[in-house]
């Protein structure tokens, strides 16, 4: 495991390769349901194949992250698209839906794949090598007597600790706080980009049937015909300029914040859900890593609605860059 640690001036080596990508429609007596192509090609001596192809669906990638979740409670696990989505926004089987659903896929397990430790984990083996009616059959299966013995311990251990710390420090009641405020703001960010967007997408329906018009009135009228022919080119340009503007802020700007929103959301379930799971000093000290390295990387990031926004963080800002691992 020696490749899941690296330097900044080294070279990066990756040995692990994911791709998801061919949707396909699945429709049966009892549900319509997505399935997603994802081939993974890998140099790894621990694969008993340099590359797989399988098919998997939501639901999969629900459980593996529940799965990296339980395995590794004190790390950042990428967040998933939300399984449902907001009624009159996007249909659930639209292209445009499933094309964007795709892309996060995509996204969460490259993130998972080039993380130095959750590339390692077993289950993620399991979900990128094992055929439908194996992970099915994986799935079915519970913990083994020590995990169960573990997670016993865990439990008495846990009660007896008592509940939250007595002595927090004032630097985690700060960044709770601060986490707090921040998830607030850019969640009504991104409720007011869709507000807006949707306003512009009603007026540049609007503003495309002007142009018609003015060309139509141009023919009628000899005096004012250039004039208005060159009022109807004008808005001809001005609707193609907000189609190319609705396009960036829908396929770039629009998931770049959600992702915020997402992310935020763990940083607060890590301020309260997973802290029973730590222990509390140890646990200060890892809210205060991944406050750290998360905002610190957003606050670094380039803001730009552009080819290089996709930057703005990802793997090489939030989930590669937690490389402190378990405490």
């Amino acid at each position: 495991m020696i490749n899941q640690y690296k330097f900044e001036d080294e070279p990066e080596l990756k040995d692990l390769f994911v791709t998801v990508d061919d949707p396909e429609n699945h429709i049966t007596a009892i549900e319509t349901f997505i399935t997603y192509r994802v081939v993974t090609k890998t140099t790894r001596g621990e694969f008993d194949s340099s590359e797989y192809e399988v098919r998997r669906r939501y639901q999969d990638f629900l459980w593996l992250k529940g799965k990296l979740e339980e395995a590794h409670p004190t790390l950042i696990i990428p967040p998933l698209p939300e399984k449902f989505i907001m009624k009159g926004v996007m249909e659930r089987f639209n292209d445009n839906f499933i094309e964007t659903r795709r892309k996060a896929l995509h996204k969460f397990l490259n993130r998972v794949a080039d993380h130095p430790t959750l590339t390692f984990n077993e289950d993620l083996k399991i979900f990128l090598t094992a055929q439908a009616w194996e992970l099915s059959s994986h799935k079915k299966q519970g913990p083994g007597l020590l995990s169960r013995m573990g997670q016993t311990v865990k439990a008495v251990a846990s009660s007896m600790r008592g509940g939250a710390p007595k002595n927090r420090p004032d630097a985690f009641t700060e960044m709770n706080d601060y986490v707090d405020i921040f998830n607030q703001k850019i969640s009504l960010l991104d409720k007011i980009s869709h507000r807006v967007y949707k306003e512009e997408k009603d007026y540049y329906y609007e503003m495309k049937e002007f142009g018609p018009v003015h060309t139509l009135w141009s023919a009628s009228e000899e005096d004012l015909g250039d004039t208005l022919k060159g009022i109807a080119s004008c808005i001809d340009q001005c609707c193609k300029a907000m189609e190319k503007r609705m396009v960036v802020l829908s396929e770039t700007l629009f998931p770049t914040l959600h992702e915020y929103v997402l992310y935020s959301e763990i940083l607060m379930e890590f301020g309260t859900t997973r802290r029973k799971t730590c222990h509390s000093e140890s646990f200060h000290i890892l809210w205060i890593s991944v406050y750290t390295i998360t905002f610190e990387g957003m606050a670094c990031a380039s803001f730009t609605v552009g080819p290089s926004s996709h930057c703005l963080y990802g793997p090489e800002s939030l989930t590669s860059s937690c490389h402190w691992g378990t405490l």
